[in-house]
Parts: structure tokens; sequence; C-alpha cells
């Protein structure tokens, strides 16, 4: 039994295939009817300079020869008289001269120019009068011929090869044109399954917080226990409500303009540990802010976003933090930069991870399997949005220092 494929080809994969193909086949298309268009302009230019240059020399000979001896090469003279006597060059092709221009030109016509069948790019001719003779100056067009043989040879030549180097240089483009293409793709991929990891834990503790709250219900539990799992819900539902904040935040980043407000980062950043005070001192960790007196840390932004910047990171103090520990954010001003530190005496973390932070949902190195969410992610876009940077220190066991640099209102307002 013919065991079947467990999933089918990859539609992102298949897209990017069908993008690329297709790019690389107008790519090519386009540059091949370009070197058509020039090849077929060069042939018309050497064609019309062939006849130009042909048509002067018939003239010239016509108006020169006075006998029938010594024609530039491959041009023959015909000379008739007054009484029909027909004189010619030595040596002249068969079927020359063209008796019917001739008779055309005794019968009236000041001059006729002819072309006749022949070798290889046949024959052209000028009949005219002279005095009293009719001058028929006959050019052989062979090797007129022969270039422009040569010239459409180099020309089909250099079609193929700009073809085949049109091709792969439409395909080299391709590939670098939707490359971007393939990293979005395969980012959005990363991420959605990544934010579903992220959304089903809590959505997983939500509900088994809501059974354990409804079987107590159901039994009479006591009160103590109700309130229990009431909190331990509130908590959950708090979790969610973060991660989908992130996620919004996520999406609204790219979309923000760079146009702000005057925003207080000491009073954000008051209002910050104000609310998470009560969640310190459950875990029986110290949360202090620490500003200069009289001193106010203005920076040009959006207060909501930068708010949730210091919110990640004393949230994420306070997850690695144990009883007894200390959490604590400096502000300060030096130039026209204001500086934020967040301090923790926590687990810290490996020196190796101090990138990996500000990963989207990075996975800890060396053995650490802690996923580091969205938090620290945003909050590094949102700095640089703004013009500044952050910085994470630590080592493990010995705490962690996360460092915010941000322009100054005022030394924004100079730039």
């Amino acid at each position: 039994m013919r065991r079947r494929s467990p999933a089918g080809p990859d539609p992102d994969r298949l897209l990017l295939t069908r993008a690329r193909r297709v790019i690389a086949l107008q790519t090519a298309g386009a540059i091949t009817v370009s070197l058509l268009v020039l090849g077929v302009l060069a042939l018309v230019v050497v064609i019309h300079s062939q006849n130009a240059a042909a048509t002067t020399l018939l003239r010239q000979t016509a108006a020169s020869a006075d006998d029938v001896r010594d024609p530039p090469p491959d041009v023959w003279v015909f000379v008739q008289s007054a009484a029909g006597v027909l004189t010619a060059t030595e040596d002249a092709p068969g079927g020359l001269p063209d008796r019917a221009a001739l008779d055309r030109v005794r019968a009236g016509r000041a001059s006729v120019t002819t072309r006749i069948a022949g070798r290889e790019g046949g024959y052209l001719a000028l009949t005219r009068w002279r005095g009293t003779r009719v001058v028929q100056v006959v050019m052989s067009r062979h090797e007129q011929h022969d270039e422009r043989e040569r010239l459409l040879g180099a020309l089909a030549a250099g079609e193929l090869v700009g073809l085949l180097i049109a091709l792969c240089s439409a395909a080299l483009l391709a590939r670098r044109a939707t490359a971007p293409l393939a990293d979005a793709l395969a980012r959005q991929r990363r991420f959605v399954a990544d934010a579903s990891h992220e959304l089903r834990t809590p959505l997983t503790q939500l509900h088994t917080r809501a059974q354990l709250l409804q079987r107590d219900l159901r039994t009479g539990a006591d009160v103590a226990e109700v309130t229990s799992d009431v909190d331990h819900l509130v908590t959950g539902t708090r979790h969610l409500g973060e991660v989908v904040e992130d996620l919004l935040l996520s999406s609204q980043l790219s979309r923000r303009d760079d146009a702000g407000e005057p925003v207080d980062l000491g009073a954000v950043a008051a209002d910050v540990i104000a609310n998470q005070a009560g969640r310190a001192g459950a875990q029986e960790v110290e949360l202090v802010l620490r500003t200069a007196a009289g001193e106010t840390s203005p920076v040009v932004g959006h207060r909501a976003a930068l708010r949730r910047v210091l919110t990640a990171l004393v949230d994420n103090a306070l997850s690695h933090t144990p009883a007894g520990g200390h959490v604590s954010v400096e502000l300060g001003t030096s130039g026209a930069v204001v500086t934020v530190v967040v301090r923790d005496d926590g687990t810290g973390f490996d020196p190796a991870d101090a990138e990996r932070l500000f990963a989207r949902f990075a996975r800890g190195s060396h053995g650490d399997h802690r996923r580091f969410g969205l938090g620290l992610a945003l909050a590094r876009e949102v700095v640089t949005g703004h013009g500044g940077t952050i910085e994470a220190s630590g080592r493990p066991g010995r705490g962690a220092v996360f460092t915010i640099r941000l322009p100054a209102a005022a030394g924004r307002d100079r730039s």
C-alpha cells in the first residue's frame, strides 16, 4: 500500500515560484524586445546608408564617365549613341544593360533608376541623358547584400546571447525582488503560529479556572476557595489582555505616523509604578521610582506606546524577581537625552540572550526554554520609532538592567 504524503505542496512556495517565473519571463521578454528593436533599427540604418551610398556612386559615375573604360569596381557603364550604337564595359555580366530603361529615357525621361534581378543582391541601374548620348551605369549589390547578411547573422547571434543573458539576469532579479516577499510570508506564518501559541496558554488557563469556579459554585465551596478562583481568573484575563494589547500595538506600529506630543516620562513611569504596586506587594518585591528632585523628563512621542514600553519592562522585571527582591525605575536627563533604567536583582539571563530578548517570541539559549513573548520586541520597535535605543545587560542570578535612551523634547525640536 502506497503511503500518501502527509502534506501537499507549500502554497507560499508555489506562490513565490509563480511570482518569480512571471517576473523573470516579463523581464526577459522586455529585454529581448528591446534588443530586437535595436537590431531592427540598426538594420534599417545600414540599408538606408547602403542605398544612399549606391545612389551617390551611380550619379557621380554617370556624371563623370566620358567612356565605358575603367569604371569603379563592380560598376559597368553602357553608352548608347544618338544613332543607337551601344558600347559597354568589358566583362559586363549577362543580361545587361537594362534596355527597357534605355528606351524609356530615349522616349523622353530625364533619368530612370531601376533594380535588375541577378546574382546575390542583384543590380542597381541609373539611366540618364548625357549630351546626345544615353548613359546607363549599373552597380552590383552583392557586397552590400553580403554585408547585410553578416549584419543579420551578428544580430541573430546577439539576440540569442542577449536572450540567454536576459533569462539569467531576469531569474536573478526575480529572486532578489521576491526575497522580501518570501521573508514577509515566512515572518507572517511564524508570527501567526507564535501568536496562536502565546494566546493558547492564557486561554487554557482561563478555561481551567472557569471550570474550577463552575465546580466550586455547584458544590457550594467555601467563599475563600471561590474568591481564590476568581482572583486567578482576573489575573488570567489581565495576562490575556496584555497579549492582545501587544498584538494590536504590533499591527499599528507600521501605520503610526511620526508626529507626537510632549510626554513626561516621569509621570508615565509613576503611573506604571502605581499600577504595578499591588502585584509587587503580593510578590513581596520592592518596586521604587527614582528621579532627580524637581527634574522632568519630557520627550516627544505617543504616551500610550511609551507607557506600554515601561509596563513591559517592569512586568518583565517582576516576573523574574523572587520574593524579597528589588525592582527600580530610574530616570535622568543628560543634555538632549532622557535615560530610563529598569533594574532588578532577580534571576537575570545569559549574556548571549541580550539581543535575543528583543526578538519576537524568541526562546532562550543554552537549555533555557523560556519564551520572551512580544513585550520586549515591541518595546524596541516603539523606542526605535521614537528615535531612541534600548539595551539589555545581565548575568544569571545577578539580575537584569534595561536602559532606554530617548531624545529629549527640546533637543528633538531643534533637530
